[in-house]
């Protein structure tokens, strides 16, 4: 007989430790458990190992609002933020809730019994059943089987080793080795001046620049407010603080693309002084935020570039060479060892098949609701973060409001909450507006978005507090499907 919970949750990342405390707080009559696939949690910050890994938000708004992050680095390394998140499930009681690997396939919804029917592969492949009456989809955005690597060509001459990020070896020894990354992105970026402590060189092969901004480590701000103020204090003060800073750069950057690309290629100009091509290596062809920003903690990657032991190359791959990369230009590329940081492979919901009342869900046939739901699609809410602001923002948002819908569910005495556009003549757009690869390869498969609210993504932190949590749950939801009464035993 399957289990049947309140709430099931997919993922035990940020997201989903997120979801479990306001579950615990909010509602707190109500079952739940986390399905997690691996063996641990912290998603992201647990399968990620390469040399450097590191965040490239913020933690006082990448941690939750409900447990400061303390630390006196504000830009944190991968371990450190897998211990918080760890410490985090700890102090609320959280990981007794979590099932680790459980894989879940399929979720399949019925309107008669108003409930989700989860499957799942358990720890030694073993079939598992779940139902429950809301789910959780807190699974990230990518897949976690591997990144996105192009089809090099002649990859397999290479007689060196070719690795992915996501995937990096234990026993990769770079020390004295010529390492070759390809890739402009937050990855290469953080790994290139990791490796060159220990490589005999770098090089960061692009085939086109990134905006690369340098930021301190360290908030001092933030550090200042934590020895005056209570921590709780201190911490919301510097969350809103951040959120605001980086909605004003934002908008700037939106309003005069070209005033604040000129500020960003001469913040890089200053860093790597007169004589470097920052016209070549740093000067991206597409204006501020039509991709994410590149932050480097402390100008460490420029640090090494100055110093000479990493280097940047603008081209083309003509072929892998036993030796290296062949380049369009002719040039040659020797390497020891080639790391393709060239991104991942979006997969929303974790590829959990999805069906209601026997009909098949697809997503790219589904408009997205407030960023966290899709129309036609009953009881089922998902995290997808923020393209120009940390993750746990709108993670955070996407929790209450799941907490919003359950409570008004069981004070109206109705069991399915059911985003429904009447308006079948709504123009739509792409699910998100964003030019960064990844993004477009998944497009077709991704839901679309309307033009008006509730269908329309922001992608702004306080128009979102004022929807999902001051916000009206009655906007475009259909709320139906009536609780039946429990039947009490009566003795004659």
């Amino acid at each position: 007989m399957a289990e049947h919970l309140d709430v099931i949750v997919v993922g035990a990342g940020i997201s989903g430790i997120g979801q479990a405390y306001h579950l615990q707080t909010r509602c707190p009559d109500r079952s739940y458990a986390i399905l997690e696939g691996r063996a641990a949690l912290g998603g992201t910050w647990d399968l990620f190992r390469y040399p450097g890994i590191r965040s490239d938000s913020d933690m006082h708004t990448l941690g939750f609002a409900f447990h400061p992050w303390t630390d006196a680095k504000s830009i944190a390394d991968g371990p450190s933020i897998r211990a918080y998140v760890e410490d985090t499930a700890r102090t609320y009681g959280i990981d007794r809730h979590i099932r680790f690997g459980h894989h879940v396939t399929a979720a399949s919804w019925s309107t008669a019994d108003a409930r989700w029917t989860v499957e799942a592969t358990g720890p030694v492949g073993e079939p598992l059943v779940f139902t429950c009456n809301f789910l959780c989809m807190c699974s990230g955005y990518y897949n976690y089987a591997g990144g996105h690597t192009p089809d090099f060509p002649d990859a397999g001459r290479f007689a060196g080793r070719i690795v992915h990020p996501q995937l990096w070896p234990d026993d990769l020894d770079y020390d004295g080795k010529r390492v070759v990354v390809i890739g402009s992105g937050a990855t290469a970026v953080t790994l290139v001046p990791e490796l060159a402590k220990r490589a005999t060189h770098v090089t960061m092969l692009q085939r086109s620049p990134t905006y690369v901004v340098s930021r301190p480590s360290q908030d001092k701000v933030a550090n200042w407010l934590r020895g005056a103020l209570p921590g709780k204090a201190a911490y919301g003060i510097t969350r809103w603080k951040n959120v605001l800073t980086g909605m004003l750069f934002y908008r700037i950057a939106r309003r005069s693309p070209a005033k604040f690309k000129a500020r960003l290629i001469g913040m890089v100009r200053d860093h790597l002084g007169p004589g470097y091509d920052v016209d070549t290596h740093f000067t991206p062809r597409y204006d501020p935020w039509d991709q994410r920003l590149c932050l480097v903690p402390d100008a460490d990657l420029f640090e090494s570039l100055k110093r000479g032991d990493a280097s940047v190359v603008t081209d083309r791959i003509a072929r892998f060479t036993e030796t290296g990369i062949r380049l369009e230009s002719g040039e040659d590329l020797p390497a020891d060892i080639i790391v393709t940081a060239t991104g991942l492979e979006l997969q929303l919901l974790a590829g959990v098949r999805l069906r209601v009342d026997g009909t098949p869900v697809d997503l790219g046939k589904a408009l997205q609701y407030k960023g966290m739901m899709f129309s036609d699609v009953p009881n089922l809410a998902y995290t997808f973060g923020y393209t120009n602001a940390s993750w746990t923002l709108k993670a955070d948002l996407v929790a209450t409001y799941v907490c919003r819908l359950l409570n008004t569910m069981r004070r109206r005495g109705l069991r399915q909450a059911t985003p429904h556009n009447s308006d079948s003549g709504m123009a739509t757009e792409p699910f998100v507006n964003f030019t960064s690869g990844y993004i477009q390869r998944a497009l077709p498969g991704l839901p679309r978005q309307g033009v008006r609210k509730p269908w329309r993504l922001n992608q702004n932190y306080a128009l979102d507090v004022v929807s999902l949590k001051l916000g009206s749950v009655d906007d475009d939801m259909v709320f139906n499907n009536p609780a039946v009464p429990s039947r009490r035993r009566v003795d004659a």
